[in-house]
């Protein structure tokens, strides 16, 4: 398959697919164990902000999640966790969900965006580096990778500590 993506929220449906995808694209269940409570966690989850990238068959092969944290007392989300399949990485899958991920953050009128991932990969979708914005965590984590993205230029993002969602554990 080429560069071109088809993607859509997440269903019901796509439960059992999600977790096959992030229990294939990561070497230990912790990911797929983490969607799973995400999902289940009504103080994280956001109806229409799990998104998955289809292949041709309509069968999810790539996933990207944003759940609600705050920085400090403002509302935020992190980017957590993001997979594709094995066979389908370096197509774009990925890419194409987290673009949608995004998109339908800042059309539900989301403001600010965290991600605890690597810093050669996020800055394509604007990401920089949060310390730049006075952004950190209660834990000790490489300054390049906590990235932060601003959806709305009438909102910059805001300074603070990172308080992820429960099942996060940070």
């Amino acid at each position: 398959m080429g560069n071109t993506w088809t993607t859509r929220a997440e269903t019901g449906a796509d439960i059992a697919a999600v977790r096959d995808i992030n229990l294939a694209a990561f070497p230990t269940p912790a990911e797929a164990d983490l969607v799973d409570a995400l999902r289940a966690d009504p103080t994280a989850w956001i109806e229409g902000l799990s998104l998955v990238a289809v292949d041709a068959a309509g069968r999810p092969v790539g996933h990207a999640r944003l759940t609600r944290c705050h920085i400090d007392d403002v509302p935020a989300l992190c980017l957590a966790p993001c997979a594709v399949r094995p066979e389908h990485q370096r197509t774009g899958a990925g890419a194409a969900a987290v673009r949608a991920a995004l998109a339908a953050a800042r059309s539900a009128g989301e403001r600010h965006v965290v991600v605890l991932g690597h810093p050669a990969y996020y800055p394509r979708f604007g990401f920089t580096r949060a310390s730049a914005h006075g952004i950190g965590l209660t834990i000790e984590v490489p300054d390049e990778a906590l990235m932060a993205l601003g959806l709305d230029a009438g909102h910059p993002l805001p300074g603070g500590t990172v308080r992820y969602a429960a099942p996060f554990g940070i």
